[in-house]
């Protein structure tokens, strides 16, 4: 049986944790969490900046880990992480829930299935208007680790590259910093790339832009039998091609994949297997969020005249 306690800065605020989801004990310190002999696994779910130093203090500790994505700052991290899982004999898994949503999960089947046949363009659309406040932690990058398609727009980089098509090659485009009082952040990212087959892709984001109710929009897989039009959220998915039309409504109950993601973290301490978010796994996907911004930097610096 899984049994859950909170940590945080303060004892306060822990309590506080502990009355609104409940659980069995609540520590006034990361650290105090860390070092109870009672805890097996520890959910790093912190800004950023410092899950590296906790991973790794976990990690010493001998308990597994679940850490939040964007996992780490550097792509060296990743590696000074999976040598002390290795010490360890510990499971990490970066918590990448995109990754176990009922959307993610219908995509990869239809395109497993070859409804659409082979996959030549794949586009995908996440936009609205949605600032964060002043003293919000996003704002400042040193503790999110980068704007805000770092922060958040990693998970539709790893949907665009979990589809059992790898991504090559990328380049980011990055338009000016708007002027919003509060959020200071780069809220804005075009992203184009190729898959080893040869496929094309973009991603369309941006935090700034208003849209339908909150963020309703359409994204699309272009085959040469068919086309699959989702809704970016996960709220449907259409598929065109080889056969009848397929409508699928992926699900509610775990539209965010959480239950799935924790599922897996789960079963892999149990039986010792990697799980499906590996480290290795994450480490590729920042590897293809390092060239947007390479990319999208340069272009920043240079100007065709």
């Amino acid at each position: 049986m899984v049994s859950v306690s909170y940590a945080s800065k303060t004892q306060e605020r822990a309590n506080t944790y502990l009355r609104r989801y409940a659980g069995v004990r609540s520590y006034g310190s990361y650290q105090e969490a860390i070092e109870d002999r009672c805890v097996d696994a520890v959910v790093v779910a912190v800004p950023p900046r410092f899950h590296l130093e906790l991973t790794l203090s976990a990690l010493a500790a001998g308990k597994h880990v679940l850490v939040e994505k964007p996992a780490f700052p550097k792509l060296a991290d990743y590696e000074r992480v999976r040598e002390a899982a290795r010490q360890a004999r510990r499971v990490v898994l970066v918590g990448e829930n995109d990754h176990y949503k009922p959307l993610a999960v219908c995509l990869r089947r239809l395109l497993r299935e070859g409804v659409i046949g082979e996959v030549i363009l794949t586009h995908f659309t996440t936009l609205v208007r949605k600032f964060k406040s002043a003293d919000d932690w996003r704002n400042d990058e040193e503790m999110s680790g980068g704007d805000a398609f770092f922060e958040e727009g990693i998970h539709w980089l790893h949907l665009a590259n979990s589809l059992g098509l790898r991504i090559t090659s990328v380049q980011g485009y990055r338009p000016p910093v708007g002027e919003a009082v509060d959020d200071r952040r780069a809220k804005t990212m075009l992203v184009s790339f190729q898959y080893e087959t040869g496929a094309a892709g973009a991603l369309y984001y941006s935090r700034e832009v208003p849209s339908l109710l909150r963020g309703l929009r359409l994204s699309k897989i272009f085959g040469r039998d068919g086309i699959v039009t989702f809704e970016s959220n996960g709220a449907f998915v259409l598929a065109r091609g080889r056969g009848l039309p397929e409508f699928v409504i992926p699900g509610f109950r775990d539209m965010r994949g959480y239950r799935a993601m924790y599922r897996d973290f789960v079963e892999s301490i149990e039986s010792g297997s990697q799980p499906e978010m590996s480290l290795e796994v994450a480490e590729a996907d920042h590897r293809i969020m390092e060239q947007v911004y390479l990319t999208a930097l340069h272009r920043d610096r240079t100007e065709i005249g």
